[in-house]
């Protein structure tokens, strides 16, 4: 954990960023290189009744480390997504609480 999961972004420019991506980000929150994934999710967007060209969102899916740190990390992603081509990025976080995230059984 934390997971990201990519729409609307190129899988090779995102195969370019996405060590750098996770070495910054693993500097920020201290956690095992491990524990991150990034997902590159195929949508398909609509726009008055037609397929329509999506624009860039990361969706972040962690356990909260306080606004300061959240405020941080949607810069560092918003940075490397600029860089790659893309003027504009939604990052949109998600809190899970430790008590409902299972591994192998067994919460946090």
């Amino acid at each position: 954990m934390p997971v990201l999961r990519l729409r609307s972004v190129d899988e090779n420019k995102a195969c370019a960023i996405s060590k750098a991506l996770i070495d910054e980000l693993q500097e920020l929150l201290q956690c095992p290189r491990d524990y991150f994934s990034i997902e590159l999710v195929q949508s398909k967007f609509i726009a008055d009744g037609e397929f329509a060209l999506g624009y860039p969102m990361v969706d972040v899916s962690w356990f909260d480390r306080g606004q300061e740190v959240q405020d941080t990390a949607a810069k560092i992603i918003t940075k490397y997504i600029n860089s790659i081509g893309y003027e504009s990025v939604d990052v949109i976080f998600h809190n899970l609480e430790k008590s409902r995230y299972y591994e192998n059984g067994e919460h946090f």
